[in-house]
């Protein structure tokens, strides 16, 4: 692998930024002040340094993403800013894409990455992996909904697998309702079908909880971060490998 190639995997620039740490002599291989971004290295076995600090080659890059509304779950878009956007330039150099879609008026939890083994694992309908959404919802929900999310909600072209309905509060004076959905599926704007379907509407929808990964209290809207190790071990039931 080039050497200018595997500084920008590590995150350390784009590759013009690279060439100009390359002449300033801020990288090492091996001990060894290196100056050409041609230069091949080994990624297994040679030991490079920026500033100092040896870096690591990675394959697999994860983003945990806080979607806002207003942004489209894309990779590319003419009209819209895209979840790519918000990222940094290793993300794009990466590739990422997200794992699944939100409505460009939801937000919540979004998993970026360019491992596409684990997306498809993922989202695979065989995995049924588990969805957490909170809806505001306009209009009361009551017991004779949560039964009905637990048989199966019939939709004109769709009959959803059964879901969980979870009632956190009411308000009769505003006839409002906050519920938590519990779906394995991710059909078309489906949360939002289902609860039209018991005669309510999703006035406001946040995706809390993805399979093993939730959406952390501390990441403000339009914020990421990179997966912690301990999510990166929650990932691994999926037998899928990350790195």
């Amino acid at each position: 692998m080039r050497l200018d190639k595997f500084l920008v995997d590590c995150g350390v620039g784009s590759r013009s930024q690279v060439k100009t740490f390359l002449k300033k002599k801020q990288v090492t291989v091996n001990g060894q002040v290196e100056t050409s971004p041609k230069t091949q290295i080994d990624e297994d076995k040679d030991q490079i340094a920026y500033l100092g600090q040896e870096l690591t080659h990675e394959t697999f890059v994860y983003y945990l993403l806080n979607k806002p509304q207003g942004v489209i779950s894309a990779t590319e878009d003419s009209r819209h800013k895209t979840v790519l956007d918000l990222l940094d330039e290793t993300a794009r150099h990466k590739q990422v894409f997200p794992v699944g879609r939100l409505d460009i008026d939801t937000h919540g939890l979004l998993l970026l990455t360019n491992n596409g083994d684990l997306a498809h694992a993922m989202l695979s309908p065989k995995k049924h992996v588990d969805k957490i959404y909170q809806a505001k919802v306009a209009g009361i929900m009551d017991e004779e909904d949560i039964l009905a999310f637990e048989k199966g909600i019939k939709l004109k072209d769709h009959t959803c697998q059964p879901a969980k309905l979870e009632i956190v509060s009411v308000d009769r004076n505003a006839s409002t309702s906050l519920v938590q959905i519990t779906i394995a599926e991710g059909k078309f704007h489906q949360v939002k079908r289902m609860v039209a379907a018991c005669g309510k509407e999703v006035a406001d929808l946040q995706r809390l909880k993805m399979g093993p990964l939730s959406l952390p209290n501390d990441l403000e809207l339009g914020d990421w971060r990179r997966l912690t190790q301990e999510e990166l071990d929650a990932l691994t039931i999926f037998g899928i490998p990350l790195a």
